[in-house]
């Protein structure tokens, strides 16, 4: 079983991620359970989604104690309470400009993966909405979904071309970073 967790503040788009990405594994024929937990229900505080993925059905009803991936819309997240849920071989996929090296100075003893999803984000004219850029990252870093599914359902948003776009851009930079 593959657990995910989803670490953003309100309105960063973390809980939009985990629905696109619990569909995608859905629409590649696997087992999904996602669910949400929001802090104070309002922009800027902490809000976690979490999605468990199988290829058998799933009756683990209970919060996710240690996530085989964490991706957080927002490295000042990366604190005990939310490192508490990663072991040595979680991968963390973090929305930052700092490198991989400057993470491991920090962070010693977890496999992060920084990605300037801002960036990518603000190159396809989506602002500061960095949640399709982190989810090309995560897809690639995990080697699931496939890329192909994420971006067909992104399209039928908001800015679909766009979103799509920073997903691909999301999954290249990651590529750079993770070694096939």
């Amino acid at each position: 079983m593959l657990q995910i967790m989803i670490q953003g503040r309100g309105g960063q788009g973390a809980q939009t991620a985990g629905n696109v990405l619990a569909r995608a594994f859905f629409a590649q024929g696997r087992q999904v359970q996602a669910f949400a937990s929001y802090g104070g229900a309002r922009r800027g505080t902490p809000v976690s989604s979490f999605i468990r993925v199988d290829d058998v059905p799933i009756r683990l009803r209970c919060d996710i104690e240690q996530a085989d991936a964490i991706l957080c819309f927002d490295a000042s997240l990366l604190q005990p309470p939310l490192l508490s849920r990663a072991g040595p071989d979680t991968m963390i996929v973090v929305n930052s400009v700092h490198t991989r090296a400057e993470w491991r100075a920090k962070l010693p003893g977890y496999r992060v993966l920084p990605i300037d999803a801002i960036a990518i984000s603000r190159s396809q004219g989506l602002g500061r909405i960095v949640n399709s850029a982190l989810l090309g990252a995560l897809a690639r870093a995990l080697a699931a979904p496939g890329l192909g599914v994420l971006a067909d359902l992104l399209r039928e948003g908001r800015q679909g071309a766009e979103n799509a776009a920073a997903c691909t851009l999301g999954y290249e930079a990651a590529a750079e970073e993770v070694p096939s």
